[in-house]
């Protein structure tokens, strides 16, 4: 079995059992020397405010890198009607890299009254928070934990496991995750592909360069591709880089650079997602195509193109790198006009041209029918013709220029 797929049922199923060694769980933050870059505790903001923690400087010497993370993307409403006190969820993550301890992010970005979090644990190791076990994570607002000495491996799944007994008001998740956690209480254990309140999962590692954030929609975050298979093109990615970089995947199904859509704007949380990630060395955005078809339609590349530009004068503001992606063909797809398929051309002819990034990944040309390039190849095409499978979406990750990546001095595949 590759070992990229884990053993994401067994962990979660063992932690469900495992005593917890209560000693080995806090580690102080002095408990390693250096500069790395940490997440600070917010308040409660407003979550549609481009108001977020700074990023850390690009000279940050990077111990903690966010090995995962996951977009909070909406408030739903908790429909569970047993004893909040006798339920754990069980988020089933993949690391890109791995490191000697972790710290996680918990966020309740889309709740309207305090958060309570009784218990946490990473794969079964005991987490605290500024040396309690429980915190209360304001409305809004986020919490980072305090640093748990845990063995994390790379290319790996990893659980985190949550008690909120006292849960109120809407539930911050990312869902449709490609990914199976579990919520599991007295009567049993259920699956659900939504992560739920964990938004980053940071490591310490002396031997990587540093973090890879990626920014993009449903083609980032995997739409079309397999469960549990960790095949979107970050996961590809990452494979290539092997453990030398972290690779943070920000993608939102159905997000938008000018409007919110699913997910508050890119433009809106580019800040949160991206500059506010530990380690954060490079910057990839793949975004766009959501502006072009999605109602309602922008019809103005300029526009697009513009934003796009916005976002990398942002990330050179706290000396980052930018890589990013053309958009690809959906002819076939429900909301597919000729109209609509000339302002994407135009965006990428505008993306091509320079001045937008720093450096260009051509997922358009890597993705297109040769004989039809308003389509999809047909090997590649989930069968929605917007969306990759598997394949499409190795084909993706394959294509990304190493060198561009990193910030300074060349990448190669044999790092």
């Amino acid at each position: 079995m590759p070992r990229r797929q884990g053993y994401a049922l067994l962990i979660a199923l063992v932690a469900g059992t495992a005593a917890l060694a209560a000693g080995v769980a806090f580690a102080g933050p002095l408990l390693f020397s250096g500069s790395g870059t940490g997440r600070k505790q917010t308040a409660a903001p407003d979550p549609r405010s481009v108001a977020r923690t700074p990023a850390a400087p690009a000279h940050s010497t990077g111990l903690w890198l966010s090995t995962w993370t996951a977009a909070p993307t909406t408030g739903v409403i908790d429909t569970y009607h047993g004893d909040p006190a006798r339920r754990t969820i069980r988020n089933v993550v993949h690391t890109s890299i791995g490191g000697d301890a972790a710290r996680i992010t918990l966020s309740n970005l889309f709740g309207t009254r305090p958060l309570v979090i009784t218990h946490a644990t990473v794969n079964t190791r005991p987490v605290t928070f500024r040396g309690a076990s429980t915190v209360t994570v304001a409305a809004g607002g986020r919490v980072v934990s305090d640093p748990v000495v845990v063995p994390v491996a790379a290319d790996a799944d990893l659980v985190v496991a949550l008690r909120t007994p006292t849960a109120e008001g809407p539930v911050t998740i990312h869902p449709g995750t490609h990914q199976t956690s579990y919520v599991e209480d007295e009567r049993g254990t259920w699956r659900t592909t939504d992560w739920r309140y964990l938004t980053a999962v940071d490591v310490h590692n002396e031997t990587a360069a540093g973090t890879i954030a990626v920014i993009g929609d449903s083609l980032t975050a995997g739409t079309g591709s397999t469960l549990d298979a960790n095949s979107r093109w970050p996961d590809v990615l990452a494979d290539r880089l092997h453990d030398r970089y972290a690779v943070a995947n920000a993608g939102i199904a159905g997000n938008r650079i000018l409007r919110d859509g699913r997910g508050v704007r890119a433009s809106a949380r580019f800040d949160r997602d991206v500059l506010d990630v530990a380690g954060v060395r490079t910057v990839v955005i793949a975004l766009g195509i959501n502006d072009v078809q999605q109602s309602p339609q922008e019809t103005d590349p300029r526009r697009i193109a513009d934003a796009l530009r916005s976002l990398t004068r942002r990330a050179h503001a706290h000396g980052l790198r930018v890589v990013g992606a053309t958009l690809m063909p959906y002819e076939g797809f429900r909301t597919w006009t000729p109209a609509q398929n000339a302002v994407r051309e135009q965006v990428n002819d505008l993306i091509r041209a320079g001045g937008v990034f720093d450096s260009v990944i051509d997922f358009d040309k890597a993705a297109r029918d040769p004989y039809h390039p308003s389509r999809l190849l047909p090997s590649y095409d989930s069968g929605d013709h917007l969306h990759l499978n598997d394949t499409g979406y190795r084909q993706l990750g394959s294509v990304v220029d190493l060198a561009a990546l990193r910030h300074g001095q060349p990448v190669s595949d044999q790092l």
